[in-house]
């Protein structure tokens, strides 16, 4: 038992390691070579970055404090901890809707826009979505503050910290009505519905890429076919978004998993759920730096000799 535990306190140093070295790679290339010319593309993915870094922090101070060493943190501390979590992981969630909205609106009929902008090229338009997600996330994150975290007396005993590690607090026998208000509005505005977004985005960009392959085709020794097909296929678009799709299958796993497990079982009533849920929201925010910045061209030795 004690050698399971050490592998996992391993396994869990090192996937965050990976994703905080992945996140700040991520922000510093953007913040080096595109900060003077930024694009909306690059605006989602550094607000995505920075919520991703700030959740791995955040929740491997909360995992230390009270799941390793069981620290005595008075209670708001302990709201101040899951705020933060709570904050960082519906950001990531609402920025990578985001992205995913972006790309299809790019995609979307962009033969006939030729050169002209979709809505969200303005940098001043994705400054003040950005903005209304930062807000958002934070008042769905308030109520935190407010919801019961003691439990029965029969839940306390089974919980030796301060700081309960099941956030909503809720198990088979015991789920106050606020905490239950919160728990099912939470998993439905912030996990449920985006990925329904996420979902269907993913969808009609593949649909609009395979419209493409079938009308669009280069006819050797036509010019106006070449012209046609390379108008029609951006090498470093599509590669982009072939990024932007596999970011968004990893997300549609994480969070089905997540709301499999929060809708199965009680987290009040499984040792395990812990463990469990820091590797959902953990293996979303490591890993889709590395999606996102190899398939933008952002993580290359030339990014960084670029003055």
């Amino acid at each position: 038992m004690l050698d399971f535990t050490v592998h996992l306190v391993a396994l869990r140093i090192t996937v965050s390691c990976v994703g905080f070295v992945g996140n700040t790679f991520l922000i510093f290339s953007i913040a080096r070579t595109k900060l003077s010319r930024v694009k909306s593309f690059e605006t989602f993915l550094l607000g995505l970055a920075t919520a991703n870094l700030g959740e791995i922090i955040i929740i491997n101070v909360y995992d230390f404090l009270i799941l390793q060493i069981s620290a005595d943190v008075d209670p708001w501390s302990c709201r101040l901890l899951k705020f933060l979590t709570v904050f960082g992981e519906i950001c990531s969630i609402l920025f990578t809707v985001l992205i995913s909205v972006f790309r299809y609106q790019k995609l979307r009929d962009a033969g006939k826009r030729v050169n002209l902008p979709a809505y969200l090229d303005s940098v001043r338009s994705a400054w003040v979505v950005s903005g209304v997600c930062v807000t958002l996330s934070a008042l769905l994150s308030l109520p935190v503050f407010v919801v019961d975290f003691q439990g029965s007396a029969e839940n306390v005993t089974r919980n030796n910290g301060s700081c309960p590690p099941d956030f909503f607090r809720c198990s088979t026998s015991y789920c106050p009505v606020p905490n239950r208000v919160y728990k099912y509005t939470l998993l439905s505005a912030c996990h449920l519905l985006p990925l329904i977004v996420v979902t269907v985005s993913g969808g009609l960009i593949l649909a609009v890429l395979l419209s493409r392959r079938k009308t669009v085709t280069p006819v050797v020794g036509v010019s106006g076919s070449r012209q046609l097909a390379k108008r029609g296929r951006d090498p470093r678009l599509q590669r982009s978004t072939v990024a932007v799709l596999a970011a968004m299958g990893l997300f549609q796993v994480d969070w089905t998993l997540y709301l499999i497990f929060q809708l199965t079982f009680s987290a009040a009533d499984s040792p395990l759920w812990a463990e469990v849920e820091f590797f959902i929201s953990i293996s979303y925010t490591s890993l889709s730096p590395y999606v996102y910045g190899i398939g933008s061209n952002l993580f290359t030795l030339n990014t960084f000799k670029k003055q």
